[in-house]
């Protein structure tokens, strides 16, 4: 039923999905661009991540623990991921790539789905974070206005390591031209595998503070990876703003259709991509060429 409190239930959930989207597409998207691989186990990242923090959790107790835990440990699969076996890659032909990194992916899911079996499971939020709170013209559970928050401060903390840093200005300008790079006598190699653990820790990172609000199972990245890339289309492949503005974008048009018609959500996103491949296919903030 349509009414103003559902439709501003919908909108701050909206908020709160397209800011976790953000998230787990700014680091598709900064791997894409400096790496120029297209990553198909990013899903499976994001799943991991929240496996990861499950098992630390378990361990101490602190949810606090369990996102630093797991998020550390993304950086750890995402290093040992990337110079295994992405850096063999690099100049063999785009369908190499994309078979490889799918191959990581179901080898993620599988090694979870032996370690865990196929049950669903649920990281408890902080007790702190339980409940509902008043906003004054809503009540809304506390826990995801704590989600829209970490996203938040977790996608302004990778905005001024990329506009901030030497870092960041070496991987913004492998983006426009790894060669040069190269040629200027910067380890090329070092900074591909420190983008790719920084990709990977983004995905863990949203796995681990999505699992109190969605279960977690073996294939539950597999519907977020369609949807990133949705969102790193929509915003244009290689722009960080881009990765955020798309995932505020998608995260509303899922959540208001789904006060309509569920059904529809998933449709409704791929015609507003659609349309914005026929009307800007470099996407909204992309540059053409980047594509």
């Amino acid at each position: 039923m349509l009414s103003w409190p559902n439709f501003l239930s919908q909108f701050f959930n909206g908020l709160a999905l397209g800011a976790l989207l953000a998230l787990i597409s700014s680091g598709l998207t900064i791997i894409y661009g400096t790496l120029g691989v297209l990553n198909l186990a990013h899903g499976a990242m994001f799943m991991l991540g929240g496996y990861a923090g499950f098992v630390v959790f378990q361990a101490t107790g602190s949810f606090a623990l369990a996102v630093l835990g797991g998020s550390l440990f993304m950086v750890v699969v995402g290093v040992v991921v990337e110079r295994v076996i992405i850096r063999h890659f690099y100049s063999r032909p785009d369908e190499d790539q994309i078979l490889v990194t799918f191959g990581i992916g179901i080898v993620l899911v599988e090694l979870v789905r032996l370690g865990f079996g196929s049950n669903s499971i649920q990281i408890p939020p902080p007790s702190w974070a339980m409940g509902v709170t008043s906003l004054g013209f809503l009540i809304y559970p506390t826990y995801r206005i704590v989600v829209l928050g970490i996203a938040a401060v977790a996608l302004l903390a990778l905005y001024l390591v990329l506009y901030r840093t030497r870092l960041g200005l070496i991987v913004r300008a492998g983006i426009e031209d790894s060669g040069m790079v190269d040629i200027l006598g910067i380890n090329v190699n070092q900074v591909f595998m420190l983008v790719f653990g920084i990709g990977a820790m983004a995905a863990g990172f949203a796995g681990i503070i999505n699992a109190p609000v969605v279960a977690l199972t073996p294939d539950s990245g597999d519907t977020i990876l369609v949807e990133t890339f949705v969102v790193v289309v929509i915003g244009g492949v290689g722009s960080f703003p881009g990765a955020v503005l798309g995932g505020l974008i998608s995260g509303e048009i899922l959540s208001l259709t789904s006060m309509v018609n569920p059904s529809y959500s998933e449709v409704m996103l791929f015609a507003v991509m659609t349309l914005v491949l026929m009307l800007r296919p470099q996407g909204l903030l992309g540059q053409r060429g980047r594509a």
